[in-house]
């Protein structure tokens, strides 16, 4: 990768506004780096330390630090939890991913089977070969946090209905923050754990776990638990970052508390994928994957009319490049101006733009007084009017009031044949059936039974209406 140039993986436009960005102030946030950089989750860590490297030789301050709430944020945002409040989502693991520590032992072998027993073979002679058992020295995997459940009330609300949404947001934050050692002591009980569950599985799936004696078999059970307990703490102690960033989507179609939700997801994603041997802070890492879970859902779940994710990440980046050079130009750009700063035509920028419109419902409250709605405005021109209405109405007493005086017989052809009920008018053969006789003597009662109507005395009201048409 030449050290002088934007990564393949970026757009060379957003690269040199992030580098523009960190001359003017000689340093850019990580919250700026994934705000203005597509990262890919494939090559997250690869993308993080390339940044990192060429921030660096300009002279640019990658700052890693986050914005954590304190206790008292934590039970602020809980005070209205129900209120309503834009990126791909990771794939599976990435290719290319390091093993369980496992090597194969005799070179590169075609056959997959005897690979297999080559592997299995190797767990079986040395279960704990290659698997880092991490100590925690420091106590931070025995902290536990036992979380409030919905419905449930914590000791200190037994005099009342506790909220459980505000129990859990101050109980997340009376979690110690951790320090970048007990960072990396969690990470490495994390991996043990990874392994040994890993070998585990393999010995169970080809039968052949009885045949590893029991103590080593009780260290890898014990050390795969371990390493769920530490991902475990690892993600607790985590939770007040989600809460962070969950609060900056706040107004854009989904409540705070599925907002969190979302960005646990994302957490949890964070832990399993966090390679502590790259140098990043678990929150720089666990930053994108949240943003990126939350993200992912307000495109999915915020819009009546659901809009693709990536048609999400181009409306988002020609808002921010709009914003941006409305405040440069003081004005706001021209789709051609617009147009080139996203590399994008003029008839692209505008259908983009015309896209991201959000829907209005007609029942939307119009005024301070809230007494009408939008669709008192806006003139349906399929609409009959009312006079329309009224004249139709009266147009229907008139035809049964002629029809009043016919025989039921001449009354149900007439209706059967001009569709009077229905709409549907039916032919001669299908009215004969109707009565079980011939078209022939439908034809005559029906000639009948307009003579009739033609009558001067009957028909008079009803020339009415075609007169005035």
């Amino acid at each position: 990768m030449n050290p002088g140039a934007a990564s393949p993986r970026f757009s060379s436009t957003d690269w040199s506004e992030l580098i523009e960005r960190g001359r003017e102030r000689g340093t850019v946030t990580q919250e700026e780096v994934f705000e203005v950089l597509d990262l890919d989750a494939d090559h997250l860590d690869s993308d993080l330390a390339w940044i990192r490297s060429e921030l660096s030789e300009r002279g640019i301050k990658l700052d890693e630090s986050v914005e954590l709430l304190s206790v008292s944020d934590l039970e602020s945002a809980a005070q209205s939890p129900a209120r309503a409040v834009d990126e791909d989502e990771p794939d599976g693991d990435a290719e290319g991913e390091e093993g369980d520590g496992i090597g194969d032992p005799g070179g590169e072998i075609d056959d997959p089977s005897v690979e297999i027993e080559a592997r299995l073979q190797a767990v079986l002679a040395d279960p704990l070969g290659g698997i880092d058992v991490a100590t925690d020295d420091s106590g931070q995997g025995r902290r536990r946090l036992h979380l409030v459940r919905p419905g449930r009330h914590s000791s200190a609300d037994r005099g009342g209905s506790a909220d459980p949404v505000r129990v859990y947001l101050k109980e997340i934050g009376q979690v110690a923050l951790l320090t970048a050692a007990e960072e990396v002591s969690l990470a490495r009980r994390i991996e043990a754990g990874t392994q040994a569950a890993v070998r585990l599985a393999e010995l169970s799936a080809a039968g052949r776990l009885e045949e590893l004696e029991s103590t080593p078999r009780r260290r890898l059970e014990r050390t795969a638990r371990d390493g769920e307990r530490a991902k475990s703490d690892l993600i607790q102690a985590n939770l007040r970052l989600v809460v962070s960033i969950a609060k900056r989507y706040v107004g854009r179609g989904m409540q705070l508390l599925d907002l969190i939700q979302e960005g646990n997801l994302g957490l949890m994603r964070a832990v399993e994928k966090f390679d502590y041997t790259k140098g990043f802070k678990f929150s720089t890492y666990a930053t994108w994957w949240i943003r990126q879970a939350i993200t992912r859902a307000i495109a999915d779940q915020a819009r009546t009319i659901r809009i693709p994710v990536h048609m999400v990440e181009s409306i988002n980046k020609v808002h921010r490049i709009q914003r941006q050079m409305m405040q440069e130009l003081e004005r706001d750009p021209t789709m051609e101006e617009l147009g080139a700063k996203v590399d994008m035509t003029p008839d692209r920028v505008r259908e983009i733009l015309r896209i991201s419109q959000d829907p209005l419902s007609l029942d939307s409250p119009v005024g301070e007084a809230d007494d009408s709605n939008l669709s008192d405005f806006i003139e349906d021109t399929q609409a009959d009017a009312p006079a329309e209405i009224a004249a139709r109405k009266m147009l229907g007493d008139a035809v049964l009031e002629a029809l009043s005086e016919l025989s039921d017989r001449e009354k149900q052809v007439v209706r059967l044949r001009f569709g009077l009920d229905d709409g549907q008018a039916r032919t001669l053969e299908e009215v004969g059936r109707e009565f079980g006789v011939t078209r022939e003597r439908i034809r005559q009662i029906e000639a009948k039974t307009l003579a009739k109507l033609r009558n001067p005395h009957r028909s008079q009201k009803l020339r009415d209406y075609l007169e005035g048409d």
